[in-house]
């Protein structure tokens, strides 16, 4: 079972997400918050796998909510579900942690989809948030050339499997693409998240088109 916390300050919503959660076999909702800083402590209390987090809350925001998750239960995976896909938003979420983003108007199915997705260690975006990472990127301006710094802390075999994890690729993938085992792939992909200080592959995404390294 996926264990379930849902944050949002409105009851009515929390309620109505409930309802939809509660009929997939696979998923149980463990508690819910009212405020960013009530869920963290939920998730910690409940042991939760996934937090469901609304953006604009008062108290503790969403944001900020995100930031607390990660230190309460590290093992919790966060996805957004907010009414505003603002770019501040969609940005600051990812920055703090964040391992999808969608709007409260996904379908049902998508959303627990999504949570079973993130909970697999996957990512998930909403179309339109999509385009403005992807807008975000191809209009970003140059870079210097070289090695940035940030990355020089990675040997020249991580920052293969590093350019490999940028592009998307699945450890067997990278494995195939470098002509490593599998095992060795993890191992590295393992050391890279921790000498960088990221939290899983769609932040070393982030990092590796903010550094500038995907557009050489």
């Amino acid at each position: 079972m996926i264990r379930v916390v849902i944050a949002d300050d409105q009851a009515l919503v929390r309620g109505g997400l409930r309802a939809i959660l509660i009929a997939e076999p696979d998923i149980e909702v463990v508690g819910e918050a009212g405020d960013g800083a009530a869920a963290a402590r939920v998730a910690g209390t409940e042991a939760a796998d996934v937090v469901l987090m609304d953006i604009q809350m008062p108290g503790t925001d969403g944001i900020e909510g995100v930031r607390r998750v990660a230190a309460a239960r590290p093992q919790a995976k966060v996805l957004i579900l907010t009414i505003f896909d603002l770019d501040e938003y969609v940005f600051a979420a990812l920055q703090a942690g964040a391992s999808g983003f969608l709007l409260k108007t996904t379908p049902p199915e998508m959303l627990a989809a999504a949570i079973r997705a993130c909970h697999g260690g996957e990512h998930m975006f909403a179309p339109t948030v999509t385009r403005r990472l992807i807008d975000s990127y191809v209009h970003r301006p140059p870079v210097p050339a070289g090695i940035p710094p940030v990355l020089r802390v990675l040997t020249q075999r991580e920052m293969d499997v590093f350019q490999a994890m940028a592009l998307g690729l699945t450890n067997s993938e990278i494995a195939s693409k470098l002509y490593m085992g599998e095992a060795t792939v993890k191992t590295h992909v393992t050391r890279v998240l921790a000498k960088l200080g990221l939290r899983d592959r769609v932040h070393a995404v982030l990092l590796a088109y903010e550094s500038g390294l995907m557009g050489r």
